[in-house]
């Protein structure tokens, strides 16, 4: 067996909100039907759909790697209306911060090290 993709689903609370988050973070939505859009950037893809359930939401973690940590924040930084965002830290293996989206899932945004 060979795996091209992995392609997950994320709840959301309030669909519209939530479209709105993942564009406004940098993400290019390409609606699939009124209940689910598939979002892209960079050839990393996700699905949001029009589903929400509290305890898997606020349960959900994924860690999206990034090249440049400083250029994410500022993105996740801009984001309307203000969700929960930590500043960057540093840490043995890279830098990280932690968003949170709509429904309550969390994003560890991270700069791995570069290996020398």
């Amino acid at each position: 067996m060979k795996v091209s993709s992995v392609r997950t689903f994320i709840p959301s609370k309030d669909f519209e909100s939530s479209k709105a988050f993942y564009t406004q973070f940098g993400f290019i939505e390409d609606p699939v039907s009124p209940d689910l859009s598939l979002f892209e950037n960079n050839g990393c893809v996700f699905f949001l759909q029009r589903f929400y359930s509290k305890e898997f939401a606020e349960n959900l973690m994924f860690q999206l790697v990034v090249n440049d940590i400083e250029t994410a924040y500022k993105s996740a930084s801009k984001i309307e209306p203000k969700t929960k965002l930590t500043d960057i830290t540093q840490e043995s293996w890279g830098k990280v911060f932690y968003l949170y989206g709509p429904a309550g899932e969390l994003w560890h945004v991270t700069q791995l090290n570069q290996a020398t």
